[in-house]
């Protein structure tokens, strides 16, 4: 009964993916490891009261992880619709980890050791950091991106195959594109073809990031997705084949990703100063993230962002908090990524089996958050062990107040 079930969730979200995208909204399905003939669109209440009476056909049959999928689908499409759960339950609901966050200290300590690493190759911290950062890397035009990314994959993917044992072909076209969002690369396809785009509105490519995003989108979403495809091209599996970002996959898609460095390449001291930077961003993001969601003003949480990074600009922290605090999509997907991320480079701090047992097992069927606890029992809380909290709670002003 449970793959009948897969295949009933699976016609759902392709009706609902060809409703949204029919009417320009952003896309259900992300990535499509199973291509198949769309069937008729599917409005959002009608997909609401099929996925309702999925869920309670998947609790009869007592199958744990369809529930968390079908739970996922359930929570978003109400947040669609109207209505506004708790940032909490909303991620839990969706991404399948909690949202306690990490300590002040944590992130601290995690800053320091950033500026100690760039301190040592000559960079100072402070509002110039990351023009000065891309410039001893070397600044790769834009029009040279696609070229550069390619290469860079071309030149790992053996390792990488190697280490996740990975054995699924897959086809790469690389697209420049101008996107008003807040990606500069973003990864998506169907079957064993996977598209990156590189959006010229925000890509400001370096060689150690070429090689940064060439592990990340390439041959991490993109060999994965690839495998994925390769799973059920031998025959139906007992998960689905469609990937979305508001779903529990993400976070171990987003924090493999960002993290394979270093598994692959932790002997590369610009790319591991590069990947510990960007862990920091990302644990400062989700104090942002947290706070948003807890009452804390935008002004506030401005002013806390700029003691934390004083290089983000108005426009970049203004774009993060109204992306994590207002957008349906981006207030869970963007969880994502540094709960995945943080959990992840503890990994890499584990014994090498338990290292290896999860790589493998995230490059031959999608994961969910429990199924990182279950390969890892002893490994940090997903979503961060708490308490966060840099702020005293201050009362929201009435609306249209000065």
């Amino acid at each position: 009964m449970s793959e009948t079930l897969y295949e009933a969730l699976e016609q759902v979200l392709r009706g609902w993916h060809r409703f949204e995208t029919e009417r320009g909204n952003a896309p259900v399905i992300d990535f499509d490891c199973a291509p198949a003939p769309a069937p008729a669109a599917l409005g959002r209440l009608e997909a609401l009261r099929r996925l309702r009476s999925l869920l309670d056909r998947a609790r009869e049959v007592a199958d744990g992880r369809l529930v968390r999928e079908i739970q996922a689908q359930l929570a978003y499409l109400s947040t669609l619709l109207g209505e506004h759960l708790a940032f909490d339950t909303y991620v839990r609901r969706t991404q399948g980890c909690g949202t306690r966050g990490w300590p002040a200290g944590y992130v601290t300590e995690h800053g320091d050791e950033v500026r100690r690493l760039l301190a040592d190759a000559g960079i100072a911290w402070g509002p110039n950091t990351a023009h000065d950062l891309n410039r001893a890397e070397g600044i790769i035009t834009p029009e040279a991106a696609a070229e550069a990314v390619s290469r860079e994959a071309a030149s790992f993917e053996p390792r990488v195959r190697t280490t996740v044992g990975a054995t699924a072909p897959y086809d790469l076209t690389i697209e420049a594109v101008r996107v008003d969002a807040y990606w500069s690369y973003w990864l998506d396809g169907a079957g064993r073809t996977v598209r990156l785009r590189i959006n010229l509105e925000r890509a400001a490519l370096t060689v150690v990031q070429a090689r940064l995003f060439a592990l990340h989108e390439v041959l991490g979403h993109g060999l994965q997705s690839a495998g994925f495809h390769a799973a059920f091209a031998r025959g139906k599996q007992e998960w689905l084949p469609l990937l979305t970002v508001h779903s529990p996959c993400q976070v171990v898609l987003e924090g493999l990703a960002q993290s394979l460095p270093l598994f692959v390449a932790p002997d590369d001291h610009q790319l591991m100063t590069r990947v510990r930077l960007e862990h920091y961003l990302q644990l400062v993001c989700a104090e942002l993230h947290v706070a948003i969601h807890s009452g804390v003003s935008a002004d506030a949480c401005a002013a806390h962002a700029v003691s934390r990074v004083p290089f983000w600009d108005d426009t970049q922290i203004a774009d993060m908090l109204s992306d994590r605090g207002a957008d349906p999509l981006l207030r869970t997907y963007l969880w994502a990524y540094p709960a995945g991320f943080d959990w992840f480079m503890a990994l890499a701090e584990a014994p090498p089996a338990t290292a290896a047992d999860v790589l493998r097992a995230a490059y031959h069927r999608p994961l969910h958050p429990a199924d990182l606890a279950d390969l890892w029992p002893d490994g940090p809380v997903i979503g961060g062990p708490g308490p966060h909290g840099w702020w005293a709670p201050e009362p929201r002003r009435p609306s249209g107040s000065a």
